[in-house]
C-alpha cells in the first residue's frame, strides 16, 4: 500500500437479475478503477433479506481495498457502479440488483447526509459481521467492539456460506 493509500471496506450485496454475476461483475469493475486496489474478498454468503422480509434471498460479501480516491469520491464510485448495474433505489431494504456499501474507509469519520463513517447499522448486521470475520476478525468497529466479538454475541442468524469462491476464485 503506497503511503497515501487508505484501507477501505466495501460490503457488496444482491438478491437479483443472478446475484452471484452481479458481485462478480462489480468486483471486476472495482479492481479496474483508478485509485483503487483490490485486496481481499471474503466468501460470498447466502442470507435472508432484512427490513423487506418478501423477496428473494441475498448473496453478500466483503472486499476489502486499498485506495487514493477520498471517502466522498469513492462513494460516487459505488453509486456509479450500482447505478451501470441497473439498481433503482424504489424501497428502503427492498430487493435490488447491487447493493455497495462503504463500510469502514481507514479511520475515517464522518457524518454527513450522503456518508456515514463507519457504517452505522453494520454492528448489528451478521450480513455484514460474517464475512467480515472471515477476513478480519480482530478488525475494531470503534466503540462497538471488534468484528468477532460483536459476531459472537448476535450469532450468525441463517447466514450460509456459498460453496463457490467468488470470481471463480480469484480475488
Amino acid at each position: 500500500m503506497s503511503p497515501a493509500a487508505t484501507s477501505a471496506w466495501i460490503g457488496l450485496g444482491s438478491n437479483l437479475a443472478d446475484p452471484r454475476r452481479q458481485l462478480d461483475q462489480a468486483l471486476r469493475t472495482l479492481a479496474a478503477e483508478p485509485g483503487i486496489t483490490l485486496q481481499r474478498v471474503s466468501s460470498y454468503y447466502r442470507t435472508a433479506p432484512w427490513g423487506v422480509t418478501e423477496q428473494p434471498h441475498f448473496v453478500n460479501a466483503v472486499a476489502q481495498l486499498h485506495t487514493t480516491l477520498s471517502p466522498q469520491a469513492l462513494l460516487d464510485v459505488l453509486l456509479r457502479i450500482e447505478q451501470q448495474a441497473g439498481r433503482e433505489r424504489c424501497e428502503r431494504w427492498g430487493p435490488r440488483v447491487l447493493d455497495l456499501d462503504l463500510l469502514l474507509f481507514g479511520e475515517t469519520c464522518c457524518d454527513t447526509a450522503q456518508l456515514q463513517l463507519p457504517h452505522p447499522r453494520m454492528h448489528e448486521r451478521a450480513f455484514v459481521l460474517v464475512p467480515l470475520a472471515e477476513l478480519e476478525p480482530g478488525l475494531e468497529l470503534g466503540r462497538h467492539g471488534t468484528v468477532g466479538g460483536l459476531l459472537a454475541r448476535i450469532g450468525r442468524q441463517g447466514v450460509e456460506v456459498l460453496p463457490e469462491a467468488p470470481l471463480s476464485g480469484e480475488p
